[in-house]
């Protein structure tokens, strides 16, 4: 009879996260309580309870000094506004993919649309998604509500419906209500909102249950997800849900080859290791009663054979390079050869110990005629730590250790005075990575296998990495948006794109995506390793795949020509191609201009080839720009009978010039000779007027 797990069983990201924040809270001594049960499993919130981590309904109820921590499943908009108007500190544990769909219903939700929720209207998570929208909202169950209610109400099919799901809601029912919508309403807005984690587990135990006679699920009879998991596996074997270990004492698995076990996101892992336990002792018992020595009672014989086996408390008196000399109350002296101090080849006493410090030990040998104990403090150790070692694997806890040596086949981590082997398919390198680098470095670890005669323990690196990388994937999955920008590592290249790492996750940059020039591979513009910057461009949720963008659009050649090239700009344009009716010219880079053949010259031309060769540079007037369809005209011509222009202008301005000096300087003739002439005039009257006094006088004289 064999028993198998379901490697999605228990805890999801959201859950555990909520979980782990609540236990941290109470263990750092924070007086709290939770707006409703943390989760659906009464296990767990009966031990939340006796650490005295209270459960209100409202919170006006919180005791005085508390904090309120929301629930996983979330709260409705009204509760938050209610806990702040009153001023109480509170935490919020709400799953982040339940986080989400409030989002999208706040981003999307008018006062004139309508929602449509898949899910339990009576849940927790449902109530919190309708606070949230603005419209109408109705709450299904089922594709058959869905398609009555649609009909029913012939108008709300016309408004284009927002419409999400119940994180938990059930994928087969899920895929049947999208049709149904897409045939029935105009542009519906769907949002694939079903937590992958719930569609993973799901998926898995319908697999699972199909390969097994009998499958358990455990968790919570409240837990929706829990439900729904009973509900995927009863299709095809008999299924049983249980809340403890102690309900399997009622199920007959008589007849029974293979067990399949499952558990929902809200039951904890203690809860499925006593499960899985007590199945094993049932099946044992059918198989043999026999009992095993226990491994410290073995070791305590290899010891007793060996040794006198006293277990005794000594006091460092002195310390030597080769041993420790010890007081142990006795009249022998007692001393620790320095082989037997620790299991750890790079423990140093002379830096760990001083007089005085005290020391559990093991007498391995009594020398009466020296009067000598020798001791060791190693094989103490040994038993203290392979107790927790073995305690270790059973509760599959996370240890950390050193690499202290590479051997064949992998490598040594010391935890706890103990060498744990880790081959080399479970240290999560790769085939060609070499084992040193893990050298002296600090590794989390999980025990797999102990052997207790041979004192062997087996470890893997791997199965923690795997477990933080599966975690890291869901958070990130619970919080990507397309237009998100995240710098990433250029994983691999292939002919059509490349493939880039954003955090544990890889998103492809189509070629196309990746210049806006044409390239013939994408080692032209990007190598494998280059850290570069990209941007979600597209999101394919259901299959976890992501599209990304690389080439900005500050980078578009069309709009740097827009910018800082308009019309009637000269450039210097490169010739790179000939055709009957012109010549392509590069204006800048990404984009060719055509020069029309009679805009080549100011003169008739056969063909382009008489005045253009491909190569060469020329200066280029741009004459016309389409946008819509990408398209430049060039022009040679303009520029030539532009020089001409000028040269024309440049005459009738020295014409001008002349003319206007010519008129100059017969101005000048004309005022010199007007001048002269005035002054002869004076000159002559004055004269007369000279001679007419001289004759008067004369005249009078006479007289």
């Amino acid at each position: 009879m064999e028993i198998r797990l379901a490697e999605t069983a228990g805890f999801c990201f959201g859950v555990n996260r909520a979980v782990d924040m609540l236990y941290k809270m109470v263990r750092d001594g924070e007086r709290v309580c939770t707006l409703g049960p943390i989760i659906h499993n009464p296990q767990l919130i009966a031990d939340l309870e006796g650490r005295g981590v209270g459960i209100i309904n409202e919170p006006s109820q919180t005791p005085e000094g508390s904090k309120i921590v929301i629930r996983t499943h979330g709260v409705t908009q009204q509760m938050i506004d209610s806990i702040e108007s009153l001023g109480i500190e509170y935490i919020n544990a709400t799953c982040p993919f339940v986080m989400k769909i409030h989002r999208i219903i706040k981003e999307n939700s008018l006062p004139g649309t309508v929602t449509l929720i898949a899910g339990n209207s009576e849940h927790p998570e449902v109530q919190g998604f309708s606070s949230h929208c603005k419209g109408e909202f109705f709450v299904y169950n089922n594709a058959e509500e869905l398609e009555n209610l649609l009909c029913r109400t012939d108008e709300m099919s016309k408004n284009e419906p927002i419409c999400v799901a119940q994180t938990t809601f059930s994928i087969k029912e899920w895929e049947k209500c999208s049709k149904i919508i897409k045939n029935l309403c105009t542009n519906p807005k769907i949002f694939d909102t079903i937590c992958s984690a719930t569609h993973e587990r799901q998926k898995e135990a319908e697999h699972l249950s199909k390969e097994c006679d009998v499958m358990i699920v455990v968790g919570g009879r409240t837990s929706s997800n829990t439900a729904k998991l009973k509900a995927v596996c009863e299709k095809n074997c008999p299924t049983y849900l249980i809340e403890t270990a102690s309900e399997l004492e009622g199920i007959d698995f008589g007849g029974v080859d293979l067990i399949g076990v499952t558990a929902g996101a809200s039951t904890p892992a203690g809860i499925i290791k006593e499960v899985l336990f007590t199945m094993s002792e049932i099946l044992n018992e059918q198989t043999t009663n026999t009992e095993e020595m226990s491994f410290e009672a073995a070791l305590e014989e290899s010891l007793k054979a060996m040794s006198t086996d006293q277990k005794v408390l000594g006091v460092v008196v002195g310390i030597a390079p080769n041993e420790i000399q010890v007081d142990i109350g006795r009249k022998y002296a007692g001393f620790i050869p320095v082989e037997e101090y620790s299991n750890d080849p790079t423990a140093d006493p002379s830096k760990e110990l001083k007089i005085g410090d005290e020391l559990n030990l093991i007498i391995m040998k009594t020398n009466d005629v020296e009067g000598t104990i020798m001791l060791s403090k190693r094989r103490y150790d040994s038993i203290a730590a392979w107790n927790d070692i073995i305690k270790a694997q059973e509760e599959q806890t996370v240890l950390e250790g050193t690499v202290a040596e590479v051997i064949r086949g992998g490598v040594l981590v010391y935890a706890m005075g103990v060498r744990v082997f880790i081959p080399a398919s479970l240290t999560g390198l790769g085939r060609d990575e070499e084992l040193d680098v893990l050298l002296k470095t600090k590794v989390k670890f999980r025990v797999i296998e102990v052997n207790q005669q041979r004192r062997r323990a087996v470890g893997s690196i791997r199965s923690v990495l795997r477990e933080e990388r599966k975690a890291a994937r869901e958070a990130f999955w619970a919080e990507i948006a397309e237009g998100q920008v995240y710098t990433g590592t250029v994983k691999s290249l292939t002919n059509y794109g490349a493939f880039v790492d954003i955090g544990g996750v890889d998103g492809m940059v189509h070629i196309s995506e990746l210049s806006w020039g044409r390239i013939k591979h994408p080692s032209d513009v990007v190598n494998v390793g280059d850290v570069i910057e990209v941007y979600v461009k597209a999101l394919d949720l259901e299959n976890k795949k992501i599209s990304l963008g690389y080439k900005k659009i500050e980078d578009n050649p069309w709009e740097i020509l827009k910018r800082d090239y308009p019309v009637d700009t000269v450039v210097t344009a490169k010739v790179v191609g000939m055709t009957t009716f012109g010549a392509f010219a590069t204006v800048i880079p990404g984009i060719d201009g055509l020069i029309h053949i009679s805009q080549i010259a100011d003169r008739h031309i056969a063909k382009p080839q008489d005045v253009l060769k491909v190569g060469e540079e020329v200066q280029a007037k741009i004459t016309e720009i389409d946008f819509e369809k990408r398209r430049v005209s060039l022009s040679i011509r303009a520029l030539i009978e532009k020089d001409e222009d000028i040269e024309v202008e440049a005459e009738e301005a020295a014409e001008e010039i002349a003319e206007e000096a010519v008129e100059e300087a017969a101005e000048e003739v004309v005022e010199e000779a007007v001048v002269e002439a005035a002054e002869e005039v004076v000159e002559a009257v004055e004269e007369a007027v000279v001679e007419e006094a001289a004759a008067e006088a004369e005249e009078a004289t006479e007289e």
